[in-house]
Formats: structure tokens, C-alpha cells, sequence
């Protein structure tokens, strides 16, 4: 774990991987772990980051594999960003401006990075009790009340994610198709492309989730839903950590296993007042 300028942030040096805090007048839990059949480094990069004593942004990102240097492209991503909701314009509540604005300048420093560097980005934006969601790529965002209703959901930029929107695949189709791993919008591209979700209104109770592909490719929506909507995210979090990690290791035709670096953020706001901006991490 690096915490700096009150900014969160779980990558492949963090130690532990799993943190928990508050932020934002809500409660998180973060994690990312590498792939258990690699040896090479965790591609995930993870950051929370305040900005105010209502407000938080959190962040998945999720190096492409195959690619030159996915890490650092996930890593320079989510520093970039951080660095922008630092700035004034931030500070002064034109968050939806400063996070597009930082998305740009995180494109750009990962096309520096090397030829060929992307990664994905999944940004949420709470302020108050209103989310905003901005997605590149595959890592999935979501909200969940407490009774299981799917309140918001994020679209994956991928041909599967694409046919699900279009009901040409339902989702247990989509988690075992042959072409799932493939993705069509990637950070660190010239055609990069940010999409802008519509304002969701936050219930006490209600969880966020942010997830890079670890956890998708491997747990069904419901499967996820059942272990987050109740019981403490400390809870929530380690069930459909544990659920995940056991199909990455099993052998069954009938479940989907696909060994995958695994990031996670949970996020309640329990409907009381944070006594400062910043992150308090237990």
C-alpha cells in the first residue's frame, strides 16, 4: 500500500493487498492480488482518492496483457489521474471536468509510455449522494441495493459485452464465450473513447462495486450480488474474493476459470456525516 497526498493506491508492491478505510462520509474496501498462475507482476493498479468530505473517486485499472509494459501503463494511468483531481478545478467542485480532463492527460502519458501500452479505466465519481461512472474498457463498475436490484450496471467496451447489450448473448453465454478476453477500447489509444454514465442517486445501504476482469470472468452477476448487497464489505468482499480465487483454481466445465490478476473496490455510504475529508484507513 502507498498512501500519498491522501490518495489510496494498491498495486504490485502493496503490502497487504487488502485495505479497508473510509472516504468520502462511506466506508471502502480495496483489493488487488496477482494472477495465481503467473509469475509475473500484477497488471492491476487500484486508488481511492477523497475529494471533499462527501465526495470520492474510485479507480480500476487493468493493464493489457500481451502488451508492452501493461503495468506501468495501468500504473501511469491511475497517477495521472490522481495527479488532476489535485488541482484546483477539482477542489472547486467541477469534478465531472477535472476527472474527463485527467482521462485525457492519463491517455496521453500512457501512449508515452511505450509503443503499443494500454490499459483499461473504470472511474467512479461520488459526490454527495449522486455517482457518475466513466468507463474504458472491460474492468466493470455497479450498483447494488441491499434487497439485490441492479441499479446501475456499466456496458463493456468488448464484442460480448456488446452482444449482451444487443440480446444476442445473456450473460452465463457471455462469461464462457470463447472470445470474452477480447477487448475493443483501451486507454493509451489515439481512438480512445470515454463512456460518460448518467447521474445515479445513492441510497443508505446501497454498495458500489469496481471490478477489473479477475473477478468478472470468473463470478456470475448474481453470484456477486447474492455476497455484496448486505453483511459488512468486509464480509462481502472476502466472500466474492474467495469464490473467485476458487474458480481460478478449479477444473469444472460447468463454471467459468480463468486465471487472472484480481482487483476490487467496495464502497457504502451509511448515511452519516465523515468528520474530514481525507481517507482514515484502519
Amino acid at each position: 500500500m502507498t498512501l500519498t497526498d491522501d490518495i489510496l493506491l494498491l498495486d504490485d508492491t502493496s503490502s497487504p493487498d487488502w485495505q479497508r478505510g473510509s472516504v468520502g462520509g462511506g466506508e471502502f474496501v480495496a483489493y488487488t492480488c496477482r494472477s495465481p498462475h503467473k509469475d509475473s507482476e500484477n497488471e492491476d493498479t487500484v486508488a481511492v482518492i477523497p475529494c471533499g468530505s462527501q465526495s470520492a473517486v474510485l479507480v480500476v485499472a487493468d493493464g493489457a496483457g500481451g502488451l508492452p509494459a501493461g503495468k506501468r501503463a495501468s500504473l501511469t494511468a491511475v497517477t495521472t489521474l490522481a495527479k488532476s483531481l489535485q488541482a484546483p478545478m477539482a477542489e472547486s467542485g467541477l469534478l465531472r471536468t477535472a476527472i474527463l480532463d485527467g482521462i485525457d492527460a492519463a491517455n496521453v502519458a500512457v501512449q508515452n509510455v511505450v509503443n503499443g501500452a494500454a490499459t483499461t479505466l473504470t472511474v467512479i465519481a461520488i459526490e454527495g449522494l449522486n455517482v457518475r461512472a466513466y468507463q474504458i474498457g472491460d474492468s466493470e463498475a455497479m450498483i447494488v441495493g441491499n434487497r439485490g436490484r441492479i441499479k446501475f450496471q456499466t456496458q463493456v467496451h468488448s464484442p460480448t459485452g456488446f452482444a449482451v447489450e444487443a440480446g444476442f448473448l445473456d450473460q452465463h453465454e457471455a462469461l464462457h464465450h470463447a472470445e470474452r478476453h477480447l477487448v475493443s477500447n483501451f486507454l493509451g489509444t489515439k481512438d480512445m473513447r470515454i463512456d460518460v454514465g448518467t447521474e445515479v442517486g445513492l441510497m443508505p445501504r446501497d454498495t458500489i462495486m469496481i471490478a477489473s476482469d479477475g473477478l468478472m470472468d470468473n463470478v456470475h452477476v448474481e453470484e456477486i450480488i447474492d455476497r455484496i448487497r448486505i453483511g459488512s464489505i468486509d464480509a462481502a468482499a472476502s466472500a466474492v474474493i474467495a469464490l473467485a480465487r476458487r474458480r481460478m483454481a478449479g477444473t469444472s466445465s460447468e463454471q467459468p476459470s480463468k486465471p487472472d490478476d484480481l482487483s476490487l473496490i467496495l464502497y457504502r455510504k451509511p448515511g452519516r456525516r465523515a468528520d474530514k475529508p481525507g481517507i482514515k484507513v484502519d
